[in-house]
């Protein structure tokens, strides 16, 4: 990896819904495709399988100009897939197991990585769960954790040690409730949750409500969406505040700044259908106001 680069570990996968329609993505994915957007250059680090569908997310990353180098392929494997259905009309998700994803094998991060994102769901299995300890151990100057929790796929001690080796974490509030329960619906219990796992920051979002921030340092923010934001897709709208939240760590923008942006950016794209959008004059407007690129 060169130095200076953003490092984004985790699962890219398929929604595959009952009408032939495939949508591309994952968390990781999706956080990796807008900091590529936004000319950070990311090193995506996942597993793809030897099949169309991992020929057809390299194909896309490359499209889009991003650094395949670090998408690993698994000859066994398939790439990873969510098989979404419809039970009086609200959708299911089975999360394919044993994917090319929960394999990853363990790469350098590099001597200089400013900031280790991963989140929780590419961490299911054992192969994948060395390869981003290891890289967590290699020391980044930041690490972003990223809680998704999916049933049935997640431990409570396996993500709270996740938790506790990160310094900042992002995750909503029933995800909070159910990794400190009674601890969510007060900031008095978010910052003993903060205290207890030693972070530097924690992103706590609620949905169309918003989302806040606690600090060690003191600091509580609240940010909500304007009121006129139209809804189309809210599906990756919190990777899209990840991504953003990143952008002002490594940028060093003031809390409430980068909160706003992280927010604004947000809205934005649940204005529109899919979690990514492939178009970059989506992204100009920001990149020039936050002055991200010459």
């Amino acid at each position: 990896m060169n130095e200076g680069r953003l490092c984004i570990f985790g699962e890219v996968l398929f929604d595959c819904f009952p009408d032939g329609k495939r949508v591309l993505g994952g968390a990781p994915f999706n956080v990796a495709w807008h900091l590529q957007a936004f000319g950070q250059a990311p090193r995506f680090i996942s597993r793809v399988g030897r099949d169309p569908e991992g020929d057809e997310v390299l194909t896309a990353m490359r499209r889009w100009g991003m650094d395949t180098s670090g998408v690993q392929t698994d000859p066994d494997r398939p790439t990873g897939r969510v098989n979404v259905s419809f039970v009086d009309g609200e959708p299911e998700y089975d999360i394919v197991q044993h994917c090319a994803y929960d394999a990853i094998e363990s790469v350098s991060p590099g001597s200089d990585c400013p900031l280790l994102y991963h989140g929780s769901l590419a961490l299911r299995e054992e192969p994948s769960r060395r390869a981003a300890a290891a890289l967590t151990a290699a020391g980044p100057g930041i690490v972003f954790v990223d809680v998704n929790l999916r049933a049935p796929w997640w431990q409570e001690a396996q993500v709270l040690d996740y938790v506790r080796r990160a310094h900042w974490v992002k995750l909503n509030a029933g995800e909070l409730e159910l990794l400190a329960p009674g601890q969510a619906g007060t900031l008095s219990g978010k910052q003993q949750f903060l205290a207890d796992m030693a972070l530097h920051g924690l992103i706590v979002t609620h949905g169309a409500a918003g989302a806040e921030v606690l600090t060690a340092a003191g600091d509580h923010l609240q940010v909500q969406p304007e009121p006129l934001t139209e809804v189309v897709d809210t599906v990756g709208a919190g990777d899209a505040f990840a991504a953003v939240t990143i952008l002002g760590l490594v940028h060093a923008w003031p809390l409430a700044t980068t909160l706003e942006r992280a927010q604004a950016f947000a809205a934005r794209l649940v204005g529109n259908r899919g979690a990514t959008v492939d178009e970059p004059a989506f992204y100009r407007p920001f990149i020039d106001a936050w002055r991200l690129l010459p």
